[in-house]
């Protein structure tokens, strides 16, 4: 297998070339490497940095003691700027015997053979056999198979990035059904459907073990979305997040939708303002997505870190930290185009509807995104004002 080095934040590892006429991300080559993935990952440095501060200081361990597992490393280079820009205690696993053995060459390469370690596993058998403080759950394609092995392995902090956007997002239905155990909804918020369909499966699985969750920042970019989830112990703490899942109820003809929580409801599926027959999605998460004071320490963290993609990475988290707490944003040129106008300017529009008195924020999931407590009769009334 040839290879060719590659650096990341401050870590240089090698990383598999492809096959001749064969374009990253490599599907054909023999270890798996995507370019185009250093964004998620220099999110994931600062991210795990700020969360292995915050746990040496409630537990009072040295940040070298806590223990992080990247499950499915392929050229390893993930694990390895966790454990080389964090300094947390890592193992690598993979169980291909090819990237197993670059694992270890790039260990050797990056000197981090008293900070890392590899093993060449099935990553649900190392799950179940092992626990970790922080669980990094990167698979190509839906961690769906590995959430039960995950949930139980975890003890603090469960990071997991989903990249089967289609299903989640209610485009292949079936697949999202399946996998997912929730019905989607494929519309224009189908990022965020994405995101609370895999948190209110994570929570799910959680529960079975005794777990809850507070969701710390999730967001969707490109193909994936990424999660990074404080993970707590106890039944009370598992039924506290039960009580985050619900339902969502839309109509696909006027926009308007109602929010449900639990899990054995009763819902009228007609719509309050044009008698249509609304869709049904969930169960899914109706909770928070993310928590300020975290995106403020990982903002911190971004500032002293080598990162190859910084500014796009802050405008990520600053976006994520700036969102209104409440399910689901508004498109505003759908809005727009479904009563019949023009759409305006993004920022006279948020600053028209905040003087009604609603609490409005622009989101991550597009530039025409918002999210708002103001009822959609409002939202139209001041759209028709400008």
């Amino acid at each position: 297998m040839k290879s060719t080095k590659v650096t990341e934040g401050n870590t240089t590892v090698l990383v598999p070339v492809p096959p001749e006429g064969v374009p990253f991300p490599p599907s054909e080559a023999p270890v798996f490497y995507n370019p185009h993935m250093e964004l998620n990952r220099d999110i994931s440095v600062a991210a795990t940095l700020a969360y292995a501060r915050r746990l040496s200081s409630q537990k009072e361990i040295d940040i070298s003691d806590i223990r992080y597992v990247d499950t499915m490393s392929a050229s390893g280079i993930r694990g390895l700027r966790i454990a080389n820009e964090v300094g947390v205690s890592t193992t690598l696993n993979d169980w291909s015997d090819e990237a197993f053995e670059l694992i270890l060459e790039n260990i050797e390469l990056t000197g981090l053979s008293e900070t890392a370690e590899a093993t060449c596993k099935n990553a649900n058998v190392l799950m179940h056999e092992r626990r970790f403080n922080i669980v990094d759950l990167d698979p190509f394609g839906s961690p769906a198979p590995y959430l039960d092995a995950a949930t139980r392995s975890v003890v603090h902090l469960l990071e997991v990035t989903a990249t089967d956007t289609a299903p989640l997002c209610g485009a292949h239905f079936n697949s999202g059904m399946r996998k997912y155990t929730a019905v989607p909804l494929n519309n224009e918020f189908h990022s965020e459907m994405g995101v609370r369909i895999l948190l209110g499966k994570v929570a799910r699985e959680l529960a079975k073990h005794d777990k809850g969750m507070t969701p710390l920042l999730s967001h969707a970019t490109r193909h994936y979305v990424r999660a990074y989830l404080q993970v707590k112990k106890g039944a009370k703490q598992a039924d506290r997040s039960l009580r985050e899942l619900g339902f969502l109820i839309h109509c696909e003809k006027c926009g308007q939708r109602r929010f449900f929580h639990g899990l054995a409801v009763a819902i009228d599926d007609t719509c309050p303002s044009c008698e249509n027959k609304m869709q049904i999605a969930g169960p899914l998460w109706l909770g928070q997505l993310h928590e300020k004071e975290f995106c403020d320490e990982v903002l911190a963290e971004m500032e002293s870190l080598d990162l190859g993609k910084k500014e796009q990475a802050k405008k990520i988290i600053i976006a994520c930290r700036d969102e209104f707490n409440m399910p689901f944003f508004y498109d505003q040129h759908l809005i727009c185009k479904r009563i019949g106008i023009s759409a305006p300017a993004m920022e006279g529009f948020i600053e028209a509807l905040r003087s009604t008195g609603a609490s409005v924020s622009r989101t991550h999931f597009s530039g025409t995104s918002f999210k708002t407590d103001a009822e959609l009769d409002s939202i139209n009334e001041v759209l028709r004002s400008m």
